[in-house]
């Protein structure tokens, strides 16, 4: 894509590639590339052609926080925002958490380096956090005065629970990868030259073997299920099941099982999701 500063954008064999891209400056979030990776997710979620996202950091890091080199929190372009004039203002992290939250499509983060404040909240709501071996994360906004953001208070204790949510995030100490998936924070962890590859394969797999809608509706099941009874989500599924049994992909699903050839999903996103989901 055209017009991006601080981020890449390519699309190749059903993946987008949306690259944090300010190598110079260690990845340093600002509020520009904030509002080019929801523009690039918005895009990806958008086009048919894309089955899988990867997200991932230009250089050594994938994405070191705040970029602090003005010497504090540059919350709006050229100025500090002032919450008595900005009530409704959303945070710079918060607005990649929320669009990724929200996501059609699968989305891959592989952690390079460092990847702390910022760096490391922007992929909680991602479906997988791949890292280095030498991956340094940390949750480090106490240690900077300031609250946690992206929408992190919410989302870390759903993945490795109250207790280590509390370490991380009232100590903001530093951790390394091991620690952070015996916590189940990350998926897999791989040698630093390995890393992208290992995204790119779980990428080429889930293109390969999985239908798009239903990895929609199971997607969005799984976050939305939390505000849900068990029976509002028995009931939902029920629904959900009835739908999708008589579609093209169903029939598809089970004739290349049958047949032991990989699956051909004609169904898109765009045009073939339940109308029946309370969330679209």
């Amino acid at each position: 894509m055209d017009g991006y500063t601080e981020i890449g954008y390519g699309v190749q064999d059903g993946v987008a590639t949306i690259t944090l891209n300010r190598p110079q400056a260690r990845n340093g979030y600002t509020v520009t590339m904030a509002d080019e990776l929801r523009s690039g997710l918005d895009v990806a979620d958008a086009d048919d052609d894309v089955r899988v996202v990867v997200l991932t950091g230009a250089g050594p890091d994938f994405c070191v926080g705040a970029d602090l080199s003005g010497g504090g929190f540059t919350l709006t372009p050229g100025a500090a925002a002032q919450v008595s004039t900005v009530p409704d203002w959303p945070e710079p992290a918060g607005r990649v958490s929320t669009r990724l939250y929200a996501m059609n499509k699968p989305v891959i983060a592989a952690l390079n380096g460092a990847a702390a404040g910022a760096g490391l909240t922007i992929t909680l709501a991602a479906d997988f956090r791949l890292a280095a071996t030498d991956a340094k994360l940390g949750f480090v906004f106490t240690r900077r005065g300031i609250a946690g953001e992206g929408c992190s208070h919410w989302l870390l204790p759903r993945l490795v629970g109250q207790a280590r949510a509390m370490d991380w995030m009232l100590t903001g100490r530093v951790f390394g990868a091991s620690e952070a998936l015996a916590a189940g924070l990350l998926h897999s962890v791989h040698p630093p030259a390995e890393l992208l590859d290992a995204a790119y394969a779980l990428a080429r797999d889930l293109v390969a073997h999985t239908a798009p809608v239903a990895v929609a509706v199971s997607r969005r099941l799984l976050y939305e299920a939390h505000t849900m009874t068990l029976e509002q989500v028995h009931a939902l599924e029920s629904q959900l099941v009835l739908a999708l049994a008589s579609s093209q992909d169903a029939a598809e699903g089970v004739t290349s099982f049958l047949q032991r050839r990989a699956p051909s999903f004609a169904g898109t996103v765009s045009t073939d999701l339940p109308p029946l989901l309370p969330w679209s």
